[in-house]
C-alpha cells in the first residue's frame, strides 16, 4: 500500500496548505505567479491521484486484510447515497438553487456522503484507508472554510433560481446510471450492483 498512502499523502498536503500553510502558499505565488503556482498545484494534485489510482489497484490485487465484513444490506444503503452525492456534486457546478444555498458546500457534502457509502460497503484495509482520509479531509477542509467565511475570505453561494435545483437532480439522477451501470465497473473494475 505504499504508492497508495504516498498518494493521499501528496493530496492531502496539496489540499489543505491554503488554511495550514498560507505563507508557503503565499510566498509560491509571489516566485513565479498565481498561474504559475495554479499549474503546479493542478500537476501535484493529478499526480496525488495517478498514485492514489494505481495504488489502490495495486493493493486490491496484491489483496488486503479484512478490517470488517460489511452485510449485504449496507451495500443497498451505499447505493442510495451514490444518489444523493450525485445530485449534490452537480449542484454545486451549477448557480445557486435551494440545493447549493442549504448544503453552502454541496462538492464537499457528496464527497463525504461518496466516502461514507463507501466505507459502509467495503471492509479492506486498502479501502478504508482511502475512504477514511479522504473523509476526513473533507470534514477538515469544511471546518477551515467555515473559518474563511467568519473572517470574510470567502463568501457563501447566493440563491439564484430554483430551477437549478431541478437540473441538479436529473443530471445528478442521470450521472448515477451512468455510474451504476457502466462507469464504475469499467474505470473501477466492480460493478456496484450486488
Amino acid at each position: 500500500m505504499t504508492l497508495l498512502i504516498a498518494g493521499l499523502v501528496l493530496f492531502i498536503v496539496t489540499h489543505l496548505l491554503r488554511p495550514f500553510a498560507p505563507g508557503l502558499r503565499n510566498a509560491g505565488i509571489a516566485a513565479i505567479g498565481k498561474p504559475g503556482w495554479m499549474a503546479l498545484h493542478g500537476v501535484v494534485s493529478l499526480l496525488s491521484l495517478v498514485l492514489i489510482a494505481y495504488g489502490f489497484v495495486d493493493a486490491r490485487e496484491n489483496g488486503g486484510q479484512m478490517l470488517y465484513f460489511p452485510p449485504t444490506f449496507l451495500s443497498h444503503i451505499a447505493l442510495t447515497l451514490m444518489l444523493i452525492a450525485s445530485i449534490c456534486l452537480v449542484a454545486g457546478f451549477l448557480p445557486a438553487g435551494h440545493i447549493r444555498t442549504k448544503l453552502k458546500f454541496p462538492i464537499l457534502v457528496a464527497i463525504k456522503i461518496w466516502a461514507l457509502a463507501h466505507l459502509l460497503a467495503n471492509g479492506e484495509s486498502y479501502s478504508v484507508l482511502l475512504f477514511v482520509t479522504i473523509l476526513a479531509w473533507a470534514v477538515i477542509l469544511r471546518i477551515t472554510l467555515k473559518k474563511r467565511i467568519a473572517a470574510g475570505e470567502t463568501t457563501l453561494p447566493v440563491f439564484v433560481s430554483a430551477k437549478y435545483d431541478l437540473i441538479s437532480i436529473v443530471v445528478g439522477l442521470a450521472l448515477y446510471a451512468v455510474i451504476v451501470f457502466k462507469l464504475h465497473e469499467w474505470v473501477i473494475g466492480v460493478p456496484p450492483l450486488p
